[in-house]
């Protein structure tokens, strides 16, 4: 299973470790991610998504899923987060229409 944000991309990022010898050795900054159940107005249904810390305040901030997947790059969301969003949209324009 990757550690890799479904919504932002967020992923695993490099760097070092300074002992108080100033020795520099590699290390991981892993993102703080959640599996987290998070509701579609518009679908009526919920999706266990895989977050950060970070994406779950923007949902909040945004107003919720649908808004903030309508909105979101293609190339940042993971295939599960492109499929939801497909959907949200159908119906979106479907209610439209």
């Amino acid at each position: 299973m990757s550690r890799r944000c479904e919504l932002t991309g967020v992923g695993p990022m490099v760097g070092h470790s300074v002992s108080h010898s100033n020795i520099k050795t590699k290390r991981r900054f892993l993102p703080s991610l959640r599996q987290i159940n998070l509701q579609s107005d518009a679908l009526n249904a919920t999706f266990r998504l895989k977050i950060s810390n970070a994406a779950l305040r923007t949902l909040d901030f945004r107003g919720g899923l649908d808004a903030f997947l309508v909105k979101a790059d293609d190339e940042n969301l993971s295939i599960r987060a492109r499929r939801i969003k497909k959907q949200i949209k159908d119906k979106l324009a479907e209610k439209a229409a």
